[in-house]
């Protein structure tokens, strides 16, 4: 389903290590906007609803709303640093085309969540 590098893994338990509940899910998501049409979200959240998918990566466990699945399912997520600082990246293998920002990103089907 979703797969976090180890990277990833290590930033994400950092700053979760920083919200007033730690025991808080790692939720993915999407929404409409962005310049290429949909964008990925990230948030801490302390319920877990029952139509959400959860997976566990490396101790941390990521919830995704069953609607974004078609959108999500394959991703990567990666967390790198350079010289501009540091951030989480998405590799998706059912964008069709992705923005300069890595962040935004299309697909071919034409339904929406």
């Amino acid at each position: 389903m979703i797969q976090l590098s180890k990277a990833a893994v290590t930033e994400i338990k950092r700053i979760q290590s920083k919200q007033s509940n730690p025991n808080v899910w790692f939720r993915l998501g999407v929404e409409t906007g962005g310049c290429a049409g949909w964008y990925y979200t990230m948030a801490f959240d302390e319920q877990c609803n029952p139509d959400d998918l959860i997976c566990e990566c490396d101790g941390v466990q990521v919830t995704v709303d069953s609607r974004f699945l078609d959108y999500l399912n394959g991703l990567t997520v990666d967390y790198s640093q350079d010289l501009m600082g540091g951030g989480f990246r998405f590799h998706n293998p059912k964008a069709a085309k992705t923005c300069g920002c890595g962040n935004s990103f299309s697909i071919v089907e034409s339904s929406t969540p």
